[in-house]
């Protein structure tokens, strides 16, 4: 990918330089209404008022700058999917059983097709299309059990200049015998794709246990111990997503005190270390998390789906827990960051502590950055941050539009967006500062 020098970037700029809280601190956003964004070789030079960000271009900049004009529309850093599988695309929309019924009778089935390379390597594709499509440039991304499918995801990424995280699944009991490895060949196979793929342009490997009760003790264990040997690496799994699954974890790990004490056994919970779901846990637990850096990922339109149960996000911040916000293909239903918010927020309606837009989009941005620890590249519009961008349209449904005319203010406006709004509202998704998508 080859990038021009220097692009400029006017429209209204939103982004955040920490979490809002539930007060929605007005300190911990930028907005310009008329704003404007400086991008030299793919990297944030300048953002604030379009005048400002103007007047303080060296000579000869201006002119030859590439203009991308987006007035009117909200510019927001590149949203941030925390948590999907996306060898599990062909099975969105699968009648809705309950989680473990559902992986035997749906997911295993169709991660089992991606024996065949060709298989995984049209999905990865398909996916990292649609993703851009619906504004979100980074993601923490399952594989299959088949290095292959690393591979497959791996080269769609780079073919489009992204950051991502991905690993092969690490899976060597309590599943098909065509999905299962071993616990030294996982590890080895891990080992290959990380020499290939970690560290290479914008690409991280994540390690991908798929969760406790399918890899035995000594695949947990030799597991930890090659993240403990590489502190770069990043991993993914699964955690206290049913109450089905904690009994099965408990069964099968009598000696550990719960779920969470199995992967911090093992040294599978700290920096670095992603956890989807985590919505039957103790408050005692989510300090526990917090306190060693781990994070979790928050699948609102999964749990829904599914009817796993409600993520307390309040309590999870209360701990200090990172969260971000995730999609979780393909047990979530859409590819898209925007409806997942509206879905956060009838969770939050549940737990009797409603989602507001501006810790939403924070947590669609760079909440999501700071969980994948990779706030220092991308998520909001710091100078040095990777050029990761969308520009959204607030009107682009005859709904929007109807409900835009009666806003008042930014935060109601920003509200009606995340629970009105969906792909056809992105009209651009920018990736080091190159236009990847437009509508």
């Amino acid at each position: 990918m080859t990038t021009p020098p220097h692009r400029l970037v006017r429209g209204q700029l939103l982004h955040f330089l920490a979490d809002p809280g539930p007060a929605d601190d007005p300190a911990t956003w930028q907005f310009f209404d008329d704003g404007g964004l400086w991008i030299a070789d793919g990297h944030i030079r300048a953002a604030g008022p379009w005048a400002s960000v103007c007047a303080a271009l060296p000579p000869g900049v201006h002119e030859a700058a590439t203009l991308h004009d987006y007035r009117g529309r909200l510019v927001l850093p590149g949203f941030v999917d925390c948590h999907l599988h996306y060898p599990q695309a062909g099975v969105i929309a699968s009648y809705g059983r309950q989680l473990l019924a559902w992986l035997n009778d749906y997911v295993f089935p169709a991660e089992a097709r991606f024996a065949d390379a060709s298989e995984a390597e049209r999905t990865a594709a398909f996916v990292v299309d649609r993703l851009l499509a619906h504004g979100t440039t980074t993601a923490s991304v399952f594989a299959t059990v088949h290095p292959h499918s690393v591979d497959a995801f791996f080269a769609a990424a780079e073919a489009r200049g992204l950051r991502m995280l991905c690993g092969k699944v690490l899976m060597d009991r309590n599943c098909p015998e065509n999905l299962r490895d071993t616990a030294a060949g996982g590890i080895a196979d891990s080992l290959r794709l990380i020499e290939r793929w970690h560290g290479r342009g914008r690409l991280r490997y994540s390690l991908t246990p798929r969760f406790a009760p399918t890899s035995s003790p000594e695949q947990l264990r030799l597991t930890g111990e090659l993240l403990a040997s590489q502190p770069g690496l990043h991993l993914q799994t699964h955690l206290a997503e049913t109450p089905a699954e904690l009994d099965w974890v408990q069964q099968l790990f009598p000696e550990r005190r719960s779920y969470l004490d199995v992967y911090q056994h093992y040294g599978l919970a700290g920096p670095r270390t992603l956890h989807a779901h985590c919505i039957h846990l103790s408050t005692a637990e989510r300090h526990s998390m917090a306190a060693s850096g781990a994070a979790a990922a928050f699948c609102p339109g999964s749990n829904l789906f599914l009817g796993s149960g409600f993520f307390d996000l309040d309590a999870s911040r209360s701990a200090g827990l990172r969260v971000g916000l995730a999609t979780d293909i393909g047990a979530g239903t859409g590819f898209g960051l925007l409806r997942t918010l509206a879905q956060a927020y009838e969770v939050g309606q549940a737990c009797r502590a409603p989602l507001s837009a501006p810790r939403g989009f924070y947590l669609a941005t760079l909440g999501g950055a700071r969980a994948l620890y990779l706030d220092e590249h991308i998520g909001n519009f710091q100078p040095g941050r990777e050029a990761d961008f969308i520009a959204l349209d607030w009107a682009a449904t005859p709904e929007l539009a109807w409900r835009m005319e009666r806003c008042q203010g930014l935060a109601e406006r920003l509200f009606a967006l995340m629970m009105l709004g969906d792909e056809r509202c992105v009209v651009a998704t920018h990736v080091m500062g190159e236009v990847a998508f437009v509508r």
